[in-house]
């Protein structure tokens, strides 16, 4: 049944405190309670208070794993459980089921040999699966079928309503299954995919370490994708009423409508679950140690001074990432370190003064400290310190696991226990331990910290092992340190999804009774049936809410290319915006596509007609953004990367044009193409969309987000590497150092990476 939920406001409910180490999972029991796992390796039952049904209170304490904990699962009461149990899977490879009714571990289930990632129930199997890459089943506490179900770990796993099992891995795929056979591979992420969920009758809701959340059809189509987070989606769930809800390395939890973000939860870490309850309000897991349950129904809400330490909390941890040249502003000392006169003339201090450092030097001859001002720079060397996930660090490292894996990124500070920050970043990246004392190493190394003695007495915060290094050789060797950029590379692609539905129906209404009181182009205008039939297709269009099950008619596809050929040039914009939005729609954009792939090719054909001489700018801006929009659909890629040459030709003389919503339409175009280029190692087409973004951003007259777009575009470009040196041929430096000199904030950021990007060798 289908809830409402004021998905606008949802604000603390209750805060669950207990664990000693970051919360990493949850597990909604029904309405009977949370079991929640976390890195102190427990898990915890929370049932409903019995004097505040609003409420959970701490029940049981389940221990037994011997390292961190994290994917659960509930088995509803049954014969068996008469309370029912927990499947738990932890980094010790172990599977374990709990009884709720004593809390006792009843099954140990040995066999994986790396990290247990995903635990899920199959009639009454459990299946798992693990960074070893392979699933498990296992039925009354034996294994009875394994097989290996990805090439690279395997980070997630659900069971949908009809049967099938999805998982989720490192090598960026999802996979359908079928038992042991993979029905579909569902390809689309840039990187691991980490979470996965099911969207109510829908399909499959999948997220990434590339930072976006996708919906996919069980036929491998994506019919959604959010965008928002600024670093790692780890989790992701979804409710009846419509709502999804994200967790992120960013220190928020997203809640999503339509595929738009409408609120956005921080926390004072980072979001490693998160979970819907069935009466629509959210449990996230958080790095604090934390669970917290987040509603939007006002009777739920928690007192005022709950809310108010919470508040507190989240500036704490604000403050005590805040970094001012190269020392945390926490560890600052005050003003009262002013009382401490100084001992050689021009001695300088920096204490903290509210959210700020400021510099002091002493005076000798007057004997006090004058103050010098704010303190803003970076590291000693005056270099601007890399940026990772909002949060500035000494150094961002460039890390290659090797076997096809993905780069990750490694923060370090100096000030950092390099054991410490190995471990944990282990552990978020489900990478083996193993690997722990060649990261160790390698920091030191790039660190300039190299004559560091390794302090062999240290002891594994989450295992209890001490420092050692593997024997044998391992897969895994590091590159050198790469800095890190702000604006580069583009992930993802731009669209024009707005649309004035009402002024289009108007305007083709307009210029059908300007046809039908013309004798000559009588025949041209709409009989009753075809204005009505539009109407049916731009009701379908304005419905946003369900674009995942309404449907077009091939006649509605035939009406809109029948008004593309055949009326006047001047009148077809309004029809062109149609079909822009159109493509926006998944059945519509499917249906269309017929059209696309046959002899008479009605996207080329549009295309034409509108550059013709001389082209009218509004079929010029309308014909721009329904390529534009193509780019979202993953089946136009190959007919896009086709043509590339052609439609940048045709369209080349709009960076130019004074109609600044012209010149954004293509600086658009010119960003996803770049995007669809490098993802498709395209060097030839790469090099005409550079030469087409090096023209944009030396263009005089140019619109700021139109200059953005075409300057990200550059740096992606070089970024990835097939045409670097043909930028450096094109005077790219000069580009670079002309944006960064920008009073725009933005464009001065993205001059500076391209800036960095040239003297990288």
């Amino acid at each position: 049944m289908d809830m409402e939920v004021d998905f606008k406001n949802y604000q603390l409910s209750q805060e669950l405190r207990g664990h000693e180490d970051d919360v990493r999972g949850i597990c909604v029991c029904g309405n009977a309670g949370i079991a929640t796992s976390s890195r102190d390796k427990t898990v915890r039952y929370w049932v409903p208070d019995p004097t505040d049904k609003r409420k959970y209170e701490s029940s049981k304490i389940l221990l037994g794993h011997s390292s961190f904990v994290g994917p659960l699962a509930w088995i509803p009461p049954n014969q068996d459980f008469v309370e029912g149990a927990i499947v738990s899977g932890g980094m010790d490879t172990m599977v374990l089921v709990w009884n709720l009714s004593n809390g006792e571990k009843v099954q140990s289930l040995k066999g994986h040999h790396l990290q247990v990632t995903g635990v899920v129930l199959d009639g009454e199997d459990i299946v798992s699966c693990s960074v070893d890459c392979t699933l498990r089943r296992w039925r009354k506490g034996q294994l009875v079928e394994n097989w290996e179900a990805h090439k690279s770990a395997i980070q997630a796993i659900i069971k949908l309503p009809s049967g099938e099992l999805v998982t989720g891995s490192t090598d960026t795929t999802l996979k359908l299954w079928k038992g042991t056979t993979c029905l579909h591979t569902f390809a689309g992420h840039s990187d691991t995919v980490r979470g996965l969920a099911e969207m109510h009758g829908l399909g499959i809701l999948s997220a990434s370490h590339d930072g976006s959340i996708r919906l996919w059809a069980l036929t491998g189509e994506v019919l959604m994708e959010m965008v928002g987070h600024a670093s790692i989606v780890y989790s992701v769930d979804s409710h009846v009423s419509g709502l999804i809800v994200s967790g992120s390395e960013d220190c928020s939890a997203k809640i999503w409508k339509d595929g738009a973000c409408v609120q956005s939860i921080e926390h004072p870490g980072c979001v490693w679950d998160v979970k819907f309850l069935e009466n629509g309000d959210i449990v996230t897991a958080c790095s604090d140690g934390a669970v917290r349950i987040w509603t939007s129904y006002q009777e739920r809400i928690a007192e005022p001074a709950d809310l108010d330490s919470y508040v507190s909390q989240l500036s704490q941890y604000k403050l005590s990432r805040k970094r001012v040249g190269g020392l945390k502003l926490e560890d600052l000392p005050g003003l009262e370190a002013l009382q401490i006169p100084g001992t050689t003339d021009g001695q300088t201090k920096v204490i903290r003064e509210g959210d700020n450092g400021v510099a002091y030097a002493w005076n000798l001859r007057e004997q006090k400290w004058d103050k010098i001002g704010e303190v803003v720079d970076g590291p000693e060397d005056g270099m601007k310190r890399p940026v990772l996930d909002g949060f500035e660090y000494d150094y961002v490292f460039d890390v290659d696991i090797g076997d096809g894996e993905p780069i990750r990124k490694l923060p370090y500070n100096r000030s950092d226990n390099p054991y410490d920050t190995a471990d944990k970043w282990l552990l978020k990246e489900n990478l083996p331990l193993a690997y722990r004392q060649q990261i160790v190493e390698f920091i030191l190394q790039n660190s300039g910290q190299g004559g560091v003695a390794l302090d062999s007495s240290f002891r594994d915060p989450f295992t209890g092992a001490n420092a050692y290094i593997p024997g044998g050789s391992s897969s895994m060797s590091v590159v050198s340190a790469k800095p890190t950029f702000k604006h580069i590379p583009k992930k993802g692609m731009l669209v024009f999804d707005v649309a004035q539905f009402d002024g289009i129906l108007k305007k083709i209404t307009e210029f059908h009774n300007s046809l039908l009181s013309d004798p000559v182009k009588k025949d041209l205008s709409l009989s009753e049936l075809e204005i009505s039939r539009l109407g049916a297709v731009i009701k379908i269009l304005k419905d946003t809410s369900h674009y995942h099950t309404s449907r077009f008619a091939d006649a509605d596809i035939a009406l809109l290319l029948k008004l593309l050929k055949s009326w006047p040039l001047a009148m077809i914009f309004p029809v062109i915006d149609i079909l822009r939005m159109l493509v926006l729609h998944p059945d519509g954009a499917t249906v269309l596509l017929k059209h696309v792939e046959d002899e008479n090719d009605i996207l080329m054909e549009m295309i034409k007609r509108v550059t013709t001489n001389p082209p009218l700018p509004p079929n010029l801006l309308t014909g721009i953004r329904a390529v534009t929009n193509l780019f979202k659909n993953l089946p136009y890629h190959t007919w896009l990367q086709k043509h590339q040459s052609e439609i940048l030709d045709v369209f080349s003389s709009c960076y130019s044009s004074p109609n600044k919503n012209l010149q954004l339409s293509y600086a658009t175009m010119i960003l996803n193409y770049a995007v669809l280029l490098i993802e498709k190692k395209d060097l030839e087409g790469q090099s005409q969309v550079l030469t087409a973004a090096l023209e944009i951003a030396e263009g005089e007259n140019i619109e700021v987000d139109s200059k953005f777009r075409a300057l990200v575009a550059v740096g992606s470009l070089m970024l990835d590497g097939l045409v670097k040196r043909i930028a450096l041929d094109f005077d790219v430096e000069n580009v670079a150092k002309t944006a960064k000199a920008s009073k725009e904030t933005k464009i001065a950021e993205v001059g500076a990476d391209i800036e960095l990007l040239t003297k990288q060798k």
